[in-house]
């Protein structure tokens, strides 16, 4: 990492459970978690949370998003995932958990091609360990997100919902 290159983990304060991805609000998938080990009375759930940042920048050379000069300026309300998209055991002796990343997430507008305003989806997975005392561990994942076709032009920090990030 040269300098003045800021990572989204080092950005937002995470470490190496957190992978950042460019999505459309449409992109919808699920993927599995193998903990490789007996996970009985293990409990899973799943959050999401969208921030705004003034602007973001990216590397020409391997089109890694740079934060160094990103600040974010606000966001929309936490939603918990439930019903059929929350986390489901698949097998519990193996280990096995599906992760669900819903469609849609962020619905409101988006500047094409932004470099400004720009709406970043931060998901998590966590889960408790049955131990004394519970041990709870949380992956993000953040989405960038970006315009495609049926998304409203326009700006996020316009979007009912939006709260701005007022620090005193």
């Amino acid at each position: 990492m040269g300098a003045g290159v800021l990572t989204f983990d080092q950005y937002i304060g995470g470490a190496d459970q957190l992978i950042i991805e460019q999505s459309f609000p449409s992109t919808q998938r699920s993927v599995v978690y193998n903990f490789d080990r007996d996970i009985t009375g293990w409990t899973f759930s799943a959050d999401y949370q969208t921030i705004v940042i003034d602007s973001i920048a990216f590397n020409r050379y391997t089109g890694a998003p740079n934060f160094a000069n990103s600040t974010v300026i606000g966001s929309f309300a936490k939603v918990d995932i439930v019903g059929s998209l929350a986390p489901e055991i698949i097998n519990a002796a193996a280990g096995t958990v599906k992760c669900n990343f819903p469609a849609q997430m962020y619905t409101g507008p988006i500047i094409p091609d932004a470099r400004k305003n720009v709406p970043i989806v931060v998901f998590g997975f966590t889960w408790n360990i049955a131990t004394t005392p519970t041990q709870t561990f949380t992956h993000r994942w953040a989405f960038i997100q970006c315009y495609e076709p049926d998304v409203v032009i326009g700006d996020p920090t316009l979007a009912a919902g939006y709260t701005p990030l007022v620090v005193s």
